[in-house]
């Protein structure tokens, strides 16, 4: 099972946050790309785009941040935050 947990914070707090677990055989990468889908449908934000220092940080800590230079439209909050959670 791979579950990714998804958190946006404001001032420091967490104001939502939510779990996405995913059993298929895909790839890792799919994985994420999908559990990332389905947060910014849930949360109902834009689509954010993988900076390459976004992917360097979730390369090393299977954890990444997504701030305002991540979104086309402006958020109303600091940043999204991702973290893998589960493998298999």
């Amino acid at each position: 099972m791979f579950r990714l947990w998804a958190k946006i914070f404001t001032d420091n707090r967490m104001i939502k946050d939510t779990v996405i677990c995913d059993g298929s055989a895909d790839t890792r990468t799919h994985k994420v790309f999908r559990a990332l889908d389905e947060i910014s449908y849930q949360f109902d934000l834009g689509k954010p785009i993988w900076l390459d220092a976004t992917v360097a940080e979730f390369k090393r800590h299977d954890k990444a941040r997504f701030t305002q230079d991540n979104f086309i439209e402006n958020i109303d909050f600091d940043y999204l935050e991702i973290h893998v959670i589960e493998e298999d």
